[in-house]
């Protein structure tokens, strides 16, 4: 009588390989997903909020964030404001229920540019949190990657032991000044790479490691290992496994629910891509950078330049 295949003897499936070559992040607000594909940390965006509200099991959290804005807004402006921000504090304490890690919760993108005011976003949502009782430790505060974005990440990091992740990154000045500011964490982008350059050059079709989102992360993090800076990458905004699986070994991945689902069906071998080793014989130089130079460098990178205004103006109508 033959015995039932052991556990011992079972393929790994892609996603588990892949967990234990990199930090799996769950790019989503659905807690269903979560518990699903269990990630260390999640990360969520407005859009994403938008859509997980939409969800009838969500409607306390709802509700809940309308009543706190009812008792602290004065105006009808305020009160919107208020309950969004609200909203996606209690998404996080959701979503910090179920993964052991952190949670990412984005400032406003219409504060973009604007300092000062991101960094009372910035207080403003981690004092909500810890009103709640959880740790700020717990807690990445998503900012984009302009350099006055940059600029209120190097303050929170340094003055307030507030935790950042840059987001809408595309270039490595974006990348450079991250680290230089030493915030905690970057997300770029890789599946808005290759839209721009499908939609912007002949080329319509990438084997995966050569996808322009895949070369610019993998340069992004040999030059932040070669050069020993703290900040760690977190790849983001994948648009097929093939992406993934060739940024194995990265510090992070953020991946949807759709992809997470095919590379746990999927089972075949998962190589380390990324790592210190390789970074350190890496044919990169050091650059020097200020606020001139970081404004001209992106300025001449059309990809960077177009999909960084994009994104920002597409979150910033979700929120």
């Amino acid at each position: 009588m033959s015995q039932p295949q052991s556990k011992k003897s079972r393929k790994m499936s892609s996603l588990e390989q892949l967990k234990s070559l990199t930090t799996v992040v769950a790019d989503t607000g659905d807690f269903e997903a979560m518990k699903k594909y269990k990630p260390t940390d999640a990360t969520t965006n407005p859009s994403l909020i938008l859509q997980a509200a939409n969800i009838p099991a969500y409607k306390s959290l709802i509700e809940k964030a309308v009543h706190y804005a009812n008792k602290v807004g004065t105006n009808e402006e305020e009160k919107l404001e208020s309950a969004m921000d609200m909203l996606c504090v209690l998404f996080g304490i959701e979503i910090l229920k179920i993964v052991p890690g952190r949670v990412s919760t984005e400032v406003d993108a219409r504060l973009s540019f604007d300092v000062k005011g991101s960094l009372a976003k910035a207080r403003k949502l981690i004092q909500l949190y810890v009103d709640e009782g959880i740790n700020k430790e717990r807690i990445l505060i998503k900012l984009a990657s302009t350099w006055e974005g940059i600029q209120a990440a190097k303050i929170l990091e340094q003055e307030d032991g507030i935790h950042c992740n840059l987001t809408l990154l595309f270039s490595m000045s974006q990348a450079i000044a991250c680290a230089e500011a030493g915030v905690t964490l970057i997300s770029p982008f890789v599946g808005r790479i290759l839209d721009w350059y499908v939609e912007n050059t002949d080329k319509k079709s990438y084997e995966p490691d050569e996808d322009p989102g895949v070369v610019s992360v993998t340069k992004i993090y040999n030059y932040y290992k070669k050069f020993g800076y703290k900040t760690v990458v977190m790849g983001a905004s994948f648009r097929n496994i093939g992406e993934v699986k060739a940024l194995a070994g990265c510090d992070l991945l953020t991946i949807s629910p759709k992809l997470l689902g095919e590379l746990e069906v999927e089972a075949v071998a998962v190589p380390k891509k990324l790592s210190k080793e390789t970074a350190s014989k890496a044919n990169l130089s050091k650059i020097e950078l200020d606020e001139c130079k970081f404004r001209w460098m992106l300025n001449e990178d059309k990809m960077a330049t177009d999909k960084l205004s994009d994104g920002i103006r597409k979150f910033a109508a979700d929120s």
